[in-house]
């Protein structure tokens, strides 16, 4: 006889590491054993608090990166838990980065705030995997210097590949430029932009106007990839809540091509 198990029940998952980025938002390297993708997500929760959402920030050996932000009950909750500490999760859920589907081409992932997160580990595999696509440039956006997120990780990704790492404002300098990330969306050097791939992951005005920008610019609908992680709820598609026409963000996303999804943008 077959073991029915129950889908909403979670497991305790130890916390290996924490990373400090800001005073709000922390990387919780949580010990998990199993398949998972950049883009997925994981409801971590705490018994008595409730559940939330969080996208995977990062892969390693039997872990999991969860980057969050304390923002509610649930958040402020796990902020009290550190190394040694353990939280409950459940997942991963949803469809995550395919990195076999990106490769191969010349790729520009353009990410703002905690929008890096999901994408982390596809920024992560394609700088270490410079053999498995083309040019690769990353614009990312951030309100000011002390919001910016993995700046460990920017160190290394200079080195790898075209960083445009932009500030709403302040003063320009040599670590960073100054606007929005649409401002460099036109002066983007791309030599074949039939086959040219763009990620955006963000908060809603930011993905629809980078997706403007790169029409503009002559990129293809169906070579644009979207996250919309911010609309993931339960992760099983039970509670409705991610439900955007006949699509449930929770089951059939929260990764999307632009030309499948384009009617689910805010």
């Amino acid at each position: 006889m077959n073991k029915v198990t129950n889908a909403y029940v979670p497991f305790c998952s130890e916390i290996k590491e924490v990373i400090r980025h800001t005073d709000i938002e922390y990387t919780f390297r949580m010990e998990y054993h199993g398949q998972v993708r950049p883009g997925q997500f994981f409801e971590v929760s705490m018994p008595k608090y409730g559940e939330a959402p969080i996208s995977v920030s990062g892969i390693g050996e039997d872990t999991v990166d969860l980057t969050i932000r304390r923002v509610g009950k649930v958040t402020n909750e796990v902020f009290e838990n550190y190394v040694g500490d353990h939280l409950f999760m459940r997942g991963p859920y949803g469809n995550g980065f395919e990195v076999e589907k990106l490769g191969g081409h010349e790729l520009v992932i353009i990410a703002g705030g905690t929008g890096v997160s999901p994408v982390r580990g596809v920024i992560n595999y394609f700088g270490e995997h410079s053999e498995k696509r083309d040019a690769l440039t990353i614009i990312t956006g951030f309100k000011s210097e002390k919001d910016i997120l993995f700046k460990e990780d920017f160190k290394r990704w200079r080195d790898q590949m075209n960083v445009i790492l932009t500030l709403d404002s302040g003063e320009e300098t040599e670590e960073h430029k100054v606007g929005l990330v649409t401002k460099f969306i036109p002066e983007l050097e791309v030599k074949d932009l039939d086959t040219a791939v763009a990620v955006v992951v963000g908060p809603p005005p930011m993905m629809r106007f980078s997706i403007m920008g790169l029409l503009d610019r002559g990129f293809k609908e169906e070579n644009i990839w979207v996250s919309q992680e911010r609309k993931m709820c339960c992760g099983l598609g039970k509670c409705g809540h991610c439900r955007i026409g006949d699509q449930y963000v929770c089951l059939d996303g929260p990764v999307f091509r632009y030309i499948q999804s384009k009617d689910m943008m805010d």
